[in-house]
């Protein structure tokens, strides 16, 4: 069988990707998704108990943007649907509603439990290799997700971004005497400089190269909504980071000289100033995998989407973001997506 669409990943914007293209007429028959486990991908397992940036609201929006979500008729009614919507919330409120609609959109598509391996390009169809099985699609939507990147150079141990963030699991791999690096001043960095105050670390230094940034809510726009700090992150930054620093925390510019003489007195670093591509699956023919970031075209049938492949877009006063969240990858399907179906391989 030759499948209209694949989708790989099953994270928020691989949900959102099934759903949208069922709502543009796409046979649900004719839609394979692949995913290694369908557990809302990394927001779901590493991300669920971490503070959100994103309000309430949006979240609700993102539930009932798509009709074949038919969250309209889930008979749970999920805590999130009774928060304040102009709060935050931790990310777990949204996971449980996501899974519920992973497993309804499954029912419907072809889903297969597995991780592909590589994709080429074969007599105009997309070949993707997964279990020792070669299955075609007419087109293919990446949505395999990002990881947190890492250090270049030898570190003392590090301590895995998701751990630090997730304050019930950052007391099970810290010691109250160590010494700790922090890498970064955006939103995970802050929440990890948070955890580890309240954790009662010896020392935490926090090595930053920009003053913090916090999101601005105007009339009918956000500025820095990409890069600023929102929520529950902009609270605590704004009494502990800009107010009075806690007596445990030192905060040094990261130059070059400051690392030196700084980083070789800790035992642990956590490195929070972002996220890089997962580079799986293999794209056959392409090298070094690029996309044009207005509308998410890699190649002839092949699209990203998600924190992988985030649209590059103007702000109201012409500054140039990334658009990462769950509202915004439903936004950009809803004006991107026409485009992709003329764009066939």
């Amino acid at each position: 069988m030759i499948y209209e669409w694949a989708v790989i990943g099953a994270g928020p914007s691989g949900i959102a990707a099934v759903g949208k293209l069922i709502d543009h007429g796409i046979d649900s028959q004719k839609i394979l998704w692949i995913d290694p486990t369908f557990t809302v991908g990394d927001f779901g397992t590493r991300w669920r108990n971490i503070p959100g940036n994103t309000k309430v609201q949006l979240f609700l929006k993102y539930l009932h943007a798509c009709h074949a979500f038919n969250y309209h008729d889930c008979k749970i009614d999920f805590e999130l649907n009774h928060l304040d919507p102009d709060s935050t919330c931790y990310l777990k409120m949204m996971v449980e509603p996501l899974q519920w609609i992973t497993a309804h959109l499954k029912g419907n598509v072809h889903a297969i439990c597995g991780s592909a391996e590589s994709l080429a390009l074969n007599k105009r169809n997309w070949h993707i290799s997964l279990n020792n099985t070669i299955y075609e699609a007419k087109n293919v939507i990446l949505a395999t997700g990002a990881e947190a990147k890492s250090l270049s150079y030898a570190v003392p141990e590090m301590l895995p971004l998701y751990y630090a963030m997730d304050n019930t699991l950052i007391h099970h791999h810290i010691d109250t005497q160590d010494t700790i690096a922090v890498f970064g001043s955006s939103h995970s960095a802050i929440l990890v400089l948070r955890n580890l105050v309240e954790a009662g670390v010896k020392q935490i230094i926090n090595f930053y190269r920009s003053p913090l940034c916090y999101a601005v809510f105007m009339q009918d726009w956000i500025l820095f909504d990409d890069t600023g700090l929102k929520g529950t992150a902009a609270d605590w930054a704004r009494q502990h980071i800009d107010g009075n620093l806690p007596k445990n925390l030192i905060r040094l510019y990261s130059s070059d000289e400051n690392v030196g003489e700084y980083l070789p007195k800790c035992n642990r670093v956590v490195y929070a100033i972002g996220f890089e591509r997962r580079m799986l699956p293999i794209v056959h023919g392409l090298g070094h995998l690029t996309y044009q970031e207005q509308c998410g075209i890699i190649a002839p049938g092949l699209f990203g989407l998600g924190i992988a492949f985030p649209e590059a877009k103007y702000n109201k006063i012409g500054l140039l973001e990334y658009r990462v969240g769950l509202w915004k990858f439903m936004q950009y399907l809803d004006e991107i997506l026409s485009v992709w179906l003329l764009y066939p391989a």
